[in-house]
């Protein structure tokens, strides 16, 4: 009965908004042959991802790539193109020098990545693999006074499975017919104030572990994970962290992010493949003498910093005080070159207004573009920026009823399928028209669910109708998302253009309409402070 209730409303919606939305046909005829047949979007994801290369957040590689960014919106006709800094972030860090080699029986190079933000090593340093094989508290007594200056493997070893399934994928029409059909997911509810016991026990044995590490001054430690991203030779790395006491960590994060000025001294943090963490851990058990030779060199800034958001415009005509935002995220890990996380989808808004400036639009709302500092952190610099133009979920500045529409690209290298409406009913007869010349371009889905963990996120937060396409997953998760091996020859060519097509019609649809897109019904109403 839900659904037939639901299909009787579309119907009605679809034929009222039938009427009253108007859609420039040549506009978007313009748009398709700018973006798919004189594509510069590769020449953009080019120069993000090989030539300024890894964008750690607050790293000197993300500032020299963001004004790079600044310029190219220049050259392409955008206005008011600049760094907008925010902060404090927290420490600059640069990896200058890294080696690591098992020294065994044989010598062999060890396939693993300094965690962002690990301290560094004085020169080479040549010392014993220890596996610390704790289960408990009084089996981790047995390595007081045995650890001071040697490698610690911290990890469990885990189970390498085949590949079993291939490791890239389109979405199916089953699954987009799911999602096409699925209510809006329901919130989990509030954290609970404290773990429950078999948890609490494990977490407070990884705290004391790393307690001993500290305390023991060991040379550095070692871990994996294991998952297909950290398996065939890629690594999975982010950054270096010591955990909370599981009493304390309500209220507060559940780890301590070595990037904060705060954050305790900790041991060099690595992180190795799977397959050559489990041999040093078979090696360690079978009695074998192994060492590992690391050099290990960074550059680390002793006190928070600021960082920036890229921020650049076509200016609207008649409703030129309104607005229309895209963006994607600008910084990424540091293992790789970033390339389909997030390089793709800031490649893809440039060109998206690239092809407008081409295409001779004339927006009648102001079109900017946010590439967003530290969203791998959490959504950090788009935060940021929200609380500081439109403030926030308790507090809403009367600009933020200025923005018409914020449209996300962070799903790595896929096509566009279509849109997660986060749960806004109200724009499914809207995007449904929007949609409708693009049709054999395979988008075609609107869901009302959302998906977590993109910087669409914060402007919904302050009731700013915010929207993330969805995408065909390809090896984003399974192989690139935060990996040495998020490299630009993982992108896929002709779906970039058709992201960046769909992205500048979004864009330009939005900027036409007399109305801004209708918000959800649950929009908190604004306060002016």
């Amino acid at each position: 009965m839900k659904q037939m209730i639901r299909f009787v409303v579309l119907i009605l919606c679809l034929q009222f908004v039938s009427a009253q939305e108007k859609v420039d046909s040549a506009m978007m005829v313009n748009i398709r042959t700018e973006g798919m047949n004189k594509s510069q979007v590769m020449d953009l994801l080019w120069n993000i991802a090989d030539v300024y290369g890894p964008r750690l957040a607050g790293s000197p590689q993300y500032l020299v790539a963001a004004n790079w960014a600044v310029g190219k919106m220049k050259e392409l006709g955008l206005q008011n193109a600049h760094l907008e800094p925010w902060g404090p972030f927290g420490k600059s860090w640069e990896l200058k020098k890294y080696s690591a080699t098992i020294l065994g029986r044989q010598v062999q190079p060890l396939t693993s990545y300094p965690k962002a933000w690990s301290s560094g090593l004085k020169g080479r340093v040549e010392a014993d693999v220890v596996y610390l094989d704790a289960d408990s508290l009084s089996q981790l007594d047995a390595y007081k006074g045995k650890l001071k200056g040697k490698f610690v493997l911290l990890s469990k070893p885990g189970t390498v499975n085949a590949y079993w399934k291939a490791l890239s994928s389109r979405e199916s029409d089953s699954s987009l017919l799911e999602m096409a059909n699925a209510d809006m997911q329901r919130g989990r509810g509030g954290r609970p104030n404290r773990l429950p016991d078999a948890a609490r026990k494990a977490a407070m044995l990884v705290y004391e572990k790393w307690q001993l590490l500290m305390k023991e001054n060991v040379a550095g430690v070692l871990t994996s994970t294991f998952s297909t991203r950290n398996i065939g030779g890629s690594v999975a790395v982010q950054q270096a962290y010591v955990p909370n006491h599981p009493d304390t960590a309500f209220g507060s994060p559940f780890r301590v992010s070595a990037q904060s000025s705060k954050a305790p001294a900790m041991p060099p943090q690595i992180e190795v493949g799977a397959e050559h963490y489990n041999r040093l851990v078979r090696l360690a058990q079978k009695g074998e003498k192994v060492k590992l030779a690391i050099e290990l060199e960074v550059a680390m800034g002793t006190k928070d910093e600021d960082s920036y958001n890229v921020i650049g415009e076509i200016p609207g005509t008649d409703l030129k005080d309104e607005i229309v935002m895209i963006g994607a995220h600008y910084d990424s890990w540091h293992g790789g070159t970033g390339a389909t996380d997030n390089a793709t989808g800031s490649a893809v808004c440039l060109e998206a207004l690239r092809i407008l400036k081409a295409s001779g639009a004339q927006p009648r709302r102001t079109i900017r573009i946010g590439l967003w500092g530290a969203e791998e952190q959490g959504l950090l610099g788009s935060a940021a920026y929200v609380k500081e133009h439109f403030g926030t979920r308790d507090s809403v500045k009367p600009d933020a009823q200025n923005v018409a529409a914020y449209f996300n690209n962070d799903n790595g290298s896929g096509k566009v399928r279509g849109v997660f409406m986060q749960g806004n009913e109200a724009v499914r007869p809207i995007f449904r028209i929007w949609l409708a010349p693009f049709k054999d371009l395979d988008a075609s889905t609107l869901t009302l669910q959302n998906t977590g963990g993109t910087d669409h996120l914060s402007f919904d937060a302050v009731g700013i109708p915010g929207f993330q396409f969805i995408q065909d997953p390809l090896e984003y998760d399974s192989r690139t998302h935060h990996t040495t091996m998020d490299l630009s020859d993982r992108v896929q060519e002709d779906d970039l253009k058709q992201a960046s097509v769909l992205m500048a019609a979004f864009a330009y649809d939005a900027a036409m309409r007399n109305e801004k897109l209708p918000h959800k019904p649950e929009m908190r109403p604004v306060r002016s402070n």
